[in-house]
């Protein structure tokens, strides 16, 4: 058999987080995302794969009303701190903030237009506020009671604003003339949702004493009064759609009722968890759901069952429902062969899951994974949208483990353990209870399949007992689950048991205790085989080698090691984990495993080498749980930050990608060789900058610098650069900037960018203040060096005309002066008169003259050769350098301190 290659590594998507703990929540208008409270944070949510797109986080407080602008463009929150804030969705900055109720703000409504907001408060008051200048413009009060809601009228030209108080009253209020202009009394309880129809002259109005009443807005009298016998949460109107129209026209026709009144077709949810549509003509039920899809509570609080809110969506993309235990379910209009209109459940959004206690894979493709939490159902979603299938509900506690196979008949199985010392096994297809064992008198913390025969599970429990349930006997239909019967049964250990695993034949099963041992079992009738003993703390996990006489095992100590069934001797010790090991499990036909634990990390281990390869840190609590897909070995990890994982092998991935990025390094490098011979240094430049090659864009500078040519191109190739990209090259100007032998060409560039950008343009480049600051230092440090060059020639000067190499300019002035005077005097009149020299005189003056020019000549030449070598071009650009950097150094503090 072919060896499969190793892993060496994997890529995170995260992909189911908390992101609702219930409270208020607020769609968009294309249904594209919600908006929802997640503690005193704001998650915003895409409807499509329940991904978090961004946070934003508020002040300490809870946040108690959203509203979004009609564009989805803003979003509006507030909460017990009573500050209204303004966020823009587009950056997710709060743009504005203001306090304006007295107490809590319970609900918000922008007007249509986007310029208008509404909040109602605790305080018995109705605010409207300029959205843009962040004013109030009207005050209304009146309610006895806590408003809990506010409803903008949807037709610009109507300047109506609704409101709904716990004094069961409506209060209809006319923004034109600023006052109340109805209050609409006929409920007898919180009136707790508010709709309007399509034509805008009802309101429907929904509230606990179980009725909705329509309002004619024409003369705010009462149209009609709708029983439903239930408590209500939420009313929505519906409006007319290609398949809404076309079934619920149908609907009417088969209800026979007819009145004078205009139909209104209507949705209500409520505490009973079903979702009913009804027509205000004749008040009649025109669908409701057969049965909830709400998660049942073992406890019996029907404050946990039921509805709490309902939202419907633009262009029969179908109705949202919020349950109690934090759960969007979105419904889709389906029209049934008899022509009625159905609504059936086509996404259930988990916004709160709790700890992740233990979770599998699930069916032959994976594409589902089985989750248990910290609640008495086990759920199951889909892998490709992480969105909720299907709830598995029948444990009175909390499930602690499971496990799926597909039995050998095809039949996908899920078998669980709970708090309520029962094991129940399921079948995926049915959703339904198959079976019930009963027969631990503790917690079961552990449960397997086998692997090879799929006819028998193994659990272990707190009471420190394993047994083997037979799978025999199963029913075709799960009407009614069997008792499933133990055919063994054995006390194995101290204490509790944490893990179980069967080996791949079926022959043996190995236990993980607290009492810091593992035990290996035969099957079937569980006789002791070896007991592995080393560990300092409890045992976590056990797992069998899919191709050794070998078991893994992890534990409290930090420790996980690999033991030889045959003499139960340890082989390895693997350490690395900086708390409690949780879980490990073979991949790679058991030549590579994975493990997490209580430090939150997942680490990829080589069995052969005892190295850790690979390190992921992307939980931030405990990793409770682990799952690995057996077809694709992908991998799941689930924490105690409700946080859920999936992890794919992108090794072959990777090793592409380094191929295709050595490929393009090559052309690329070979690019700009030929851009270096041709002196194309336009191109050399841009193409050094895009492979981080900081030598040879110091050569290409230093070539343009030495021959004084191409200082165009130089020009061309600076100003197509980015704010990124001149900051990269102030940082390498920085480093040339140390070295003496590199500092003159990274004050040439730096001389080409100060003449290209201005000052304010520099100073935007984010973090160039402390670029600049080394410049600087360093710049300044070679103008002294060079300025103690320069003083020095002076002693070289000195030194030379001492020795007599060189003379002095002022002795042939002293000379042509004597001489002058020897030729010329004065008469008695004071006019000159020459006198006449003799020729021996003459010739010693003119050798005099000769020579002292011929000396003057050789020092103007000695001391012009010393002057070019420091006094260059270098010198001068040095000290403009310096000072410009000074200028940029002070525009850039004083923009800071600004």
């Amino acid at each position: 058999m072919a060896s499969l290659p190793l892993k060496k590594n994997y890529r995170c998507v995260p992909s189911l987080q908390q992101f609702y703990s219930g409270g208020p929540f607020v769609v968009s208008s294309d249904g594209s995302f919600i908006a929802c409270k997640c503690g005193d944070s704001i998650k915003i949510v895409d409807t499509s794969n329940a991904s978090i797109r961004s946070t934003i986080e508020g002040d300490s407080e809870d946040v108690t009303a959203l509203a979004l602008s009609p564009d989805d463009k803003l979003l509006f929150s507030s909460g017990h701190s009573r500050q209204i804030r303004i966020w823009d969705l587009a950056t997710f900055k709060c743009v504005r903030s203001w306090k304006g109720h007295d107490g809590p703000v319970m609900g918000m409504a922008c007007h249509p237009s986007g310029g208008l907001l509404a909040t109602a408060g605790a305080d018995r008051k109705v605010l409207v506020w300029d959205v843009d200048g962040s004013f109030c413009t009207h005050y209304f009060k009146g309610h006895k009671g806590v408003v809990s809601s506010v409803l903008f009228h949807p037709d610009p030209t109507k300047s109506l604003l609704f409101s709904a108080s716990d004094d069961t009253t409506v209060h209809v209020w006319d923004l034109l003339a600023k006052k109340c202009v109805a209050t609409l009394n006929g409920h007898h309880s919180t009136v707790t949702s508010m709709a309007l129809s399509e034509d805008g002259r009802t309101l429907l109005t929904a509230g606990r004493d179980k009725v909705v009443i329509l309002w004619d807005l024409r003369d705010y009298s009462c149209m009609k009064t709708v029983t439903t016998y239930e408590v209500l949460e939420a009313v929505c109107a519906i409006h007319s759609g290609p398949l809404l129209s076309s079934c619920l026209s149908s609907c009417k026709q088969k209800s026979g009722k007819k009145s004078g009144l205009p139909a209104i077709c209507f949705i209500t949810v409520g505490e009973r968890g079903v979702v009913r549509i009804w027509n205000s003509e004749g008040a009649v039920c025109l669908f409701e759901q057969k049965s909830s899809d709400v998660t049942p509570s073992s406890d019996g609080d029907e404050s946990k069952r039921g509805f709490t809110a309902a939202v419907m969506l633009p262009s029969d993309k179908g109705l949202l429902c919020v349950t109690a235990d934090q759960e969007f379910l979105l419904y889709s209009p389906v029209k049934v062969p008899e022509g009625t209109l159905e609504f059936a459940l086509s996404k259930r959004l988990v916004g709160y899951n709790d700890e992740i206690v233990d979770m599998k894979f699930l069916g032959d493709e994976e594409q589902f994974l089985a989750v248990a939490t910290n609640i008495e159902q086990v759920r199951v979603y889909d892998v490709a949208s992480m969105s909720c299938s299907y709830v598995l509900a029948g444990h009175t506690g909390i499930v602690l483990c499971l496990d799926t196979c597909v039995s050998s008949c095809g039949r996908t199985l899920i078998v669980t353990g709970s708090k309520d010392n029962t094991v129940r096994l399921w079948e995926s297809e049915s959703r339904c209870c198959l079976g019930l064992g009963i027969g631990h008198m503790g917690s079961i913390g552990a449960i397997a399949f086998s692997k090879k025969r799929k006819d028998f599970f193994v659990s272990g429990s707190s009471d420190r007992t394993l047994k083997v349930w037979t799978l025999d006997g199963l029913p075709d239909n799960g009407k009614q689950p069997i008792n499933l019967k133990a055919k063994a049964g054995v006390a194995a250990h101290d204490k509790d048991i944490n893990s179980v695993a069967v080996a791949p034949n079926d022959s043996l099963v190995c236990s993980g205790s607290q009492d810091r041992t593992a035990c290996v079992w035969r099957l079937p009738d569980l006789v002791p085989v070896v007991v592995l003993k080393g560990h300092k703390r409890g045992v976590w996990s056990v797992e069998f080698s899919p191709v050794d006489q070998c078991v893994i095992t992890a534990s409290g100590d930090k420790t996980i090691k690999i033991w030889a069934i045959s003499d139960g001797s340890c082989l390895k010790t693997f350490e690395g984990h900086t708390t409690s090991v949780l879980r490990a499990s073979f991949l790679t036909r058991g030549t590579q495993f994975v493990s997490c634990g209580a430090d939150g990390l997942l680490k990829l281990w080589m069995v052969k080498t005892d190295e850790c390869i690979a390190t992921y840190d992307q939980h931030e609590n405990k990793v409770y749980a682990l799952a690995v897909g057996k077809n694709t070995e992908m991998l799941a990890t689930g924490s105690s930050d409700a946080v859920i994982n999936l992890w794919y092998d992108c090794t072959a991935s990777d090793k592409e990608e380094a191929f295709r990025r050595e490929e393009e390094g090559v052309l690329k490098n070979q690019e700009l060789e030929n851009a270096v011979l041709d002196a194309d240094f336009t191109k050399a430049i841009q193409v050094a900058f895009e492979l981080r090659r900081p030598h040879k864009l110091y050569e290409c500078f230093s070539q343009v610098w030495r021959k004084r040519k191409n200082e165009k191109q130089i020009e061309k190739s600076l100003q197509t650069l980015g704010k990124e990209e001149l900051k990269l090259l102030f940082e390498y100007v920085r480093e040339w900037n140390t070295k003496p032998k590199l500092c003159h060409v990274a004050h040439f560039v730096l001389s080409k960018v100060f003449s290209i950008l201005n000052p304010i343009e520099i100073t935007e480049i984010k973090g160039i203040d402390e670029v600049l600051e080394g410049l600087l230092s360093y710049s300044q440090r070679h103008f002294s060096r060079m300025d103690r060059h320069v003083t020095s020639t002076f002693l070289v000067n000195y030194t030379l005309t001492g020795m007599s190499v060189i003379e002095p300019e002022t002795d042939t002035r002293v000379m042509d002066d004597k001489s002058l005077m020897h030729s010329v005097g004065d008469d008695e009149n004071g006019t000159l008169i020459q006198e006449p020299e003799d020729e021996e005189q003459k010739q010693t003056s003119q050798g005099l003259k000769e020579k002292a020019v011929s000396k003057k000549r050789k020092s103007k030449k000695s001391i012009d050769g010393v002057n070019k070598k420091v006094k260059g071009s270098s010198y001068n650009r040095v000290s403009i350098l310096v000072s410009i950097l000074a200028d940029v150094l002070a525009v850039v503090m004083y923009l800071a301190t600004d």
